[in-house]
């Protein structure tokens, strides 16, 4: 990471709040944080600690209590809710710990999901998807269905329809959490050759030490803020 690398994302006094009836359940307090483009941003911190939930409120998954996200110097979360989905649509790519395929569509259907709600051509996003799948090592998979496919391939299914719409930032939540080491290793690879080709930024929460050792910059949450 260099200094002279431009901020894509600036998060400004960010909290965010849960309530249990009428207790407050405070997670944010007041996080501040800038990610530059094409970097490689690792986010660590002890379990319960808002790591996931920075993620989302990035991901405009959810909305913050109080505070700004700003992509570009745009305050996102100032959209109206169908702009702002068509944002998250276009802009932003999500890796799951969990891959959260849809069981009842193939490895194909899945990569190609998100491009077709806003696609003028089915014929030209399907071949996208086939070209990603090709990519992340999938080709001759892609009629299988998610319970026929390994973790490891799952989880490079999942990457592949992030991927699919060609977005400015990934997201990833403990990418490899849920996979053997050599799955790990091997979607860790797919991961920063995805970086060092595509100059797309990547925000990866995890508890991997391998993962916080080879990214550009790691920051930890610790009581709801960036500890620097």
């Amino acid at each position: 990471m260099t200094n002279s690398k431009k901020t894509l994302i600036r998060i400004v006094d960010l909290h965010k709040s849960y309530y249990d009836g009428e207790a407050e359940l405070p997670v944010l307090q007041g996080l501040n944080l800038e990610v530059n483009a094409s970097e490689l941003l690792a986010v660590i911190g002890a379990s319960g600690v808002g790591k996931s939930t920075l993620l989302h409120i990035i991901g405009t998954l959810d909305r913050p209590s109080a505070g700004s996200v700003l992509y570009n110097d745009q305050d996102i979360f100032n959209l109206p809710d169908t702009e702002l989905a068509r944002f998250r649509n276009q802009e932003i790519g999500f890796v799951f710990q969990f891959h959260h395929l849809l069981p009842e569509f193939t490895a194909l259907e899945n990569v190609a999901m998100a491009a077709l709600i806003t696609a003028t051509s089915d014929k030209t996003v399907y071949k996208e998807a086939e070209a990603l799948l090709d990519y992340v090592g999938l080709a001759e998979r892609g009629a299988h269905y998610p319970s026929q496919l390994s973790g490891g391939e799952r989880q490079r299914v999942a990457i592949a329809r992030a991927l699919i719409n060609k977005p400015k930032v990934v997201l990833a939540d403990e990418p490899t959490g849920n996979l053997d080491r050599r799955s790990s290793e091997a979607i860790l690879k797919l991961l920063w050759d995805l970086n060092a080709k595509s100059g797309q930024t990547f925000v990866i929460v995890t508890h991997n030490q391998e993962i916080a050792q080879q990214v550009d910059r790691v920051v930890e949450l610790v009581d709801g803020k960036v500890v620097l």
